[in-house]
């Protein structure tokens, strides 16, 4: 269970506005927080199911609210991904540097075939 001030701390960092409390930025964080708090009582506490089938709801509403954010704002999607440091963030990430790579390795082949045309177009003449 997080403490109140936690809470507050964890609004401020994700919050979108000034009176922010409840967006699904702020939802995420907070529920990202409670699956780790969690996670540490289980390593402990392995027959304790109750809180199992707590953490897995949790887990459930959380990838709720994240096919949710990446539908409706995907900039802001990737940045809370970032920030909480989720594995799908690191997908995301692996994914933007390899459409990277194939738009540089696509500039660079039109770069060879413009110079390929001028060089054709030199031995016309």
């Amino acid at each position: 269970m997080l403490t109140k001030d936690y809470k507050q701390k964890i609004i401020k960092k994700f919050r979108t506005h000034d009176s922010d409390t409840g967006s699904a930025q702020v939802q995420i964080a907070i529920l990202t927080e409670e699956i780790k708090s969690l996670s540490d009582h289980l390593k402990e506490h392995k027959h304790d199911h109750s809180s199992r089938r707590g953490l897995l709801r949790k887990v459930s509403e959380r990838r709720k609210l994240l096919k949710y954010l990446q539908k409706e704002d995907g900039k802001a999607f990737a940045d809370v991904a970032k920030k909480l440091n989720l594995k799908i963030a690191k997908k995301l990430q692996a994914e933007e540097d390899a459409l990277r790579k194939e738009q540089e390795l696509d500039e660079i082949t039109i770069g060879t075939e413009e110079i390929k045309a001028v060089e054709a177009d030199e031995v016309k003449k």
